[in-house]
Order: structure tokens, then C-alpha cells, then sequence
């Protein structure tokens, strides 16, 4: 059965009359009797009765038109849908946004994302970059915004480069570091090696009596009442009131995060995508 029967059976529900309903529909009487047959013998079943006053549907032939109609219904709002969605950018749009990413940044990109593109159905998942990194080689995520050093051998863009910093409140600007508690976090591990790295060449060890929370919001809370200090890319620190001092390690390098932009070719392609990346890259700029 195909969309020309759905039209077969309106003209017939229409005239009543085999002849008049060949007529509608530009073909032979033989033609649509032929049909018809097909496809009462395709689905089993009579579809109508002739009589020297018309034709009738059956039970099971108002039931095949009834539905053969919502059928014929559906497939022309899909057809005004199609056509509608060619002067605008719409689909799906599955992205994963690191965390921080999605603290500082993501409210002001999305806000410009929807207010351009209305129609498109954006699902965010905001997670750690490792995490983010597999749901991208799984195939789970179209685009992901992910910090640090991850193999990826599709579409790559660098967007930052930042500094991560040692902050401190401003009442305790100019202490050594090693007076004060050290409020640790939970971040992702190659950070988490790094900077462990740049507290063993700077000679600094933790007490075990500090402070550990599991967000970096709350640690800089903690660290603007004085609480102790912390470690936190300058990408959190907008709003921070107190000392900032970003870190270098041993070797004289800077101690810097990298954040990409990470898709594959095919993703590329689509038109939601296409608008995702455009504005992610082109952002504060």
C-alpha cells in the first residue's frame, strides 16, 4: 500500500461510484477495479461492496480508510514541516560541556545559540572532561567543549589558553602559601598530576587537616573568607575580590589549561552543528 492507494480510497469514500472515482483520478475503470483487488488481496480482507447504488466499506474497509486518511494527514504535515525547516536552522543537538566551561561561559554562549536559532532542540551535558572525552569516541555527544590534552583525530580548535592560579584572600596577600590551609578540590586527574607537581617543586605539602570540597565555587567561597588558599584556572575568577597570583613551574614554563573545541567530520555537516561551532569559536571575540 502506498500514498496513490490512500488517494484511491478518498476518491472512492468521496463518490460512492467506481466510475466516477476513476474519473477523479484520471485512470481507467478496469485500472481501478484491478487495484482494488490488489489490495483487498494484500491485506486479507474486503474492502467494499458493489451494488447497482454504489459501492460500500466494509467494517474492515472503514477501518483501513479511517486510518489510510490520519495516515495521508501525517505524512503531508511532515511534508509542511520539511518544507518549513528549509528557511530556518532546526534538528537536534547533543553537546558536552566541561564543567567549568559550562559555569563561566556556556549561560552567555547558549543565550546568543537559542536566541539565533529558536528551533533547534539542544540537549547539554555538563561533566568532566575525561567522561566527555568517551561519550565523544562512544558517539553519545555530537560536540564536546573539553579542558586538557585529549588524542582526537577529527576537527580539533583550540579556544583558550589560560592560566591556572594560586588565589588567596586579600587578607592573606603576602603570606607564604605554606601558613595557610590549602582547600583542595575535586578536578579532573591530569590536573589533579599537575598540580601535584608544581606543590612538590615548590616544596609544598598539604596538611591532612585541610579542607576538601567537592566544587570549585565552594572553594573560592572558602577562599574569600579567609579560609585557607586555593588552586583554580583563571577562567573562575571573574568575580574572585581576592589576591591572584598565576603559577609557573620549575622549568620556568607557565602553568597553563588548555580548552578545545572537539567534533567529528560528519557531525560538521549537519546545520545545527555547523551554527554550535560558529558561535563557540567566534565567542569574546
Amino acid at each position: 500500500m502506498n500514498e496513490r492507494d490512500f488517494e484511491l480510497l478518498s476518491a472512492l469514500n468521496q463518490t460512492k461510484n467506481i466510475t466516477r472515482a476513476a474519473d477523479l483520478l484520471y485512470i481507467t475503470q478496469s485500472a481501478l477495479s484491478k487495484r482494488i483487488n490488489a489490495l483487498e488481496e494484500e491485506l486479507g480482507t474486503t474492502l467494499i461492496l458493489r451494488s447497482r447504488q454504489g459501492i460500500h466499506f466494509t467494517p474492515e474497509g472503514e477501518e483501513v480508510l479511517e486510518r489510510t486518511q490520519a495516515a495521508a494527514e501525517q505524512l503531508a504535515m511532515m511534508r509542511r514541516n520539511l518544507d518549513q525547516s528549509k528557511s530556518y536552522i532546526s534538528g537536534t543537538l547533543n553537546a558536552g560541556i566541561s564543567i567549568n566551561y559550562g559555569l563561566y561561559t556556556l549561560p552567555d554562549v547558549l543565550a546568543e545559540y537559542r536566541q539565533k536559532y529558536p528551533h533547534v532542540n539542544t540537549h547539554i551535558i555538563t561533566d568532566q572532561s575525561r567522561n566527555l572525552y568517551q561519550m565523544m569516541m562512544n558517539g553519545k555527544v555530537d560536540v564536546a567543549i573539553v579542558r586538557g590534552e585529549y588524542p582526537w583525530q577529527e576537527s580539533k580548535i583550540l579556544l583558550s589558553r589560560e592560566n591556572i592560579c594560586a588565589i588567596c584572600s586579600s587578607s592573606d596577600a603576602g603570606k607564604s602559601l605554606k601558613e595557610l590551609s590549602y582547600i583542595g578540590r575535586s578536578t579532573d586527574i591530569v590536573l589533579e598530576r599537575e598540580i601535584a607537581q608544581w606543590m612538590r617543586e615548590n616544596e609544598i605539602h598539604p596538611s591532612r587537616q585541610g579542607i576538601f570540597v567537592n566544587s570549585i565555587v565552594t572553594c573560592m567561597e572558602m577562599v574569600e573568607r579567609g579560609l585557607g588558599w586555593g588552586i583554580v584556572p583563571e577562567l573562575c575568577l571573574k568575580n574572585f575580590s581576592g589576591h591572584v597570583q598565576p603559577l609557573i613551574f620549575k622549568n620556568g614554563e607557565p602553568f597553563v589549561r588548555s580548552t578545545y573545541l572537539i567534533y567529528t567530520n560528519a557531525v560538521a555537516s549537519l546545520p545545527q552543528a555547523q551554527a554550535f561551532i560558529h558561535i563557540v569559536k567566534n565567542h569574546g571575540r
